[in-house]
This record gives C-alpha cells, structure tokens and sequence, in this order.
C-alpha cells in the first residue's frame, strides 16, 4: 500500500462562522484573518494505491459552478486535482473508488462534471465507485434549510443517476471495521448526519483523515466547534471521545481543510487534549 496527499486548491471562509462562539481574539492566533476576517483553507484529499485498487477520498470542490459562486469563496493558488495526481502518475480514469466522507459541496463537487458538449452532467471518474451511505445520502437529497446551501443537487444526483454509487453498510455503534474500502471507518454526526472519517493502518500507524470534525490544527480545543455544524453539543461530545482515543494511541491527524499542517499528533495535558506536534505527511510517510 501507498498513501499520496492530493492537493485540490485552497480557498477561504470567514473566521467567526469557522469558529463559532470562540472569540476572535483568540482564534485569530492559529488561525489568522484578512482584512475581511476571512481565514485559508485547504482542499486536501487523499489517495491510497492499494494493490489494484486505487481510493480517492473527498475530491474538492470541482470547477462546474459558475463564477458567481466561487467568488463567495476567494479561490486562490496553483493546485488542482488533476496536477496533483499527475504528480504521482496517476490519471482520475486510474481511479476505482471514490470515498465521500460527506456530500457538502467541498468535499463531493469533483465527482461531477460538465460533459463534453456542456449540455449536462456526467462522473469525473468515469471507472470509479462512488461510496457514501444510505442515511447520509437520504439527508443530502431531502436538505434541511441551514445545509441546502451545502448539498447542492448537481454534485449529488448524477451520481445515482450513473449507477456508480455505493453505499457503505451502517454499524450498530459508531464504528465499522473490516469494510469494502479496507478501512475502518468512524461515523460522526455533530457536523452532519453521518459523517464518515476513515481510519487507515499505514506503515504500523494509524492515520485518521479527520474531514469536518476536525477542520485544522486550531480546533483541537474542545469549546471549538464550527458554525456550520448541525449539531454543535453533538460535535463536542463526539470531538471529546475522539480526541481521547486519539492521543491515548498516537493517532496521526491529517487535515483536509487546514491551509498549513497536514498532519498532527495530540496529546493529554491539564488544559485537556491539545496539539503535540506538526508534520508534513513526507516527514512521517515515504
């Protein structure tokens, strides 16, 4: 097996809705604002090569939406999906899954584009399986109104519509071992409902791709919940017994959204769980 970081581009959100009833005055020295108190993101995704298999997990935000849009969300830099894949050889038709950890706009809007004559929609991996799972799913396609904005009907119906989607089967708790992608998986459901984080073995360590309940190394204090979550309690709750876990057995945390640290291990201290140290994912992994 062999794991890539995927580099899709980076954008930004505004730092209070980011943070949620957290000062600014103090979320501003991890995460520091620009003039309109807008912080960088990341659009990080990962890859796993994995005999014939090759797992694409979250893809980013695509390109199909108009420009109006992504002017909501200040786009900036080189990085692509497709760039970031020739790096490592790799083509989007090499791809055989694509793990969804949730369909907010995101994380999903690479999975669909624009087919040749623009006159409608097709999959952007044409030979993959698209994983997500029926309770999710069934959320995203009858939206509440705080996330419709988020699911947005062209990232998500086209992807049933080609045949291509799969869905992982629900566990009894809030942890399914031994499934059809070859990792485990934690389903979360403070940010949305179940959320998918996948817990990968990897060189004899466990990397947790830790999605939205986890944004970036700045949110590792407990208090720290986005805005956008649905269920804000519901994420402390699942954040407390994670992070616990986490530090307990030296997990690596490797960040979708945070614009400079790939990945991090925690620790226990007085003040609860907190960062123990920053890495680039080549200074653990090669």
């Amino acid at each position: 097996m062999k794991i890539y970081p995927i580099e899709t581009g980076n954008f930004k959100l505004d730092g209070g809705a980011m943070f949620g009833v957290v000062p600014k005055v103090i979320w501003n020295r991890t995460n520091p604002a620009d003039e309109n108190n807008l912080i960088d993101m990341a659009l990080r995704c990962l890859l796993i090569e994995d005999g014939d298999r090759l797992i694409l997990i979250d893809n980013g935000t695509g390109n199909k939406q108009p420009d109006k849009f992504f002017s909501y969300y200040y786009f900036f830099g080189d990085f692509s999906l497709d760039a970031s894949l020739a790096k490592y050889g790799f083509h989007r038709d090499d791809i055989t899954d694509v793990f969804l950890t949730h369909l907010h706009f995101d994380h999903c809007g690479g999975s669909i584009q624009w087919n040749k004559d623009r006159t409608g929609y097709e999959p952007a991996f044409k030979n993959a399986k698209f994983w997500s799972n029926k309770n999710h799913w069934k959320w995203a396609v009858e939206p509440n109104p705080r996330e419709k904005a988020s699911f947005l009907t062209e990232n998500i119906n086209p992807i049933q519509e080609s045949g291509q989607l799969n869905l992982v089967d629900l566990p009894t708790g809030d942890f399914a071992k031994n499934t059809p992608l070859g990792f485990d998986i934690l389903f979360a459901n403070g940010h949305t409902d179940k959320l998918m984080i996948p817990h990968i073995q990897y060189q004899g360590k466990t990397i947790v791709f830790v999605s939205d309940l986890l944004p970036t190394v700045g949110h590792i204090p407990l208090p720290y919940v986005m805005g956008y979550d649905t269920r804000p309690l519901l994420t402390m709750e699942e954040k407390d017994k994670f992070l616990k876990i986490a530090a307990d057995n030296n997990y690596f945390l490797f960040f979708e959204h945070d614009a400079t640290n790939e990945l991090c291990t925690i620790k226990h201290t007085e003040k609860g769980v907190r960062l123990n140290q920053t890495y680039t994912f080549n200074e653990v992994f090669n």
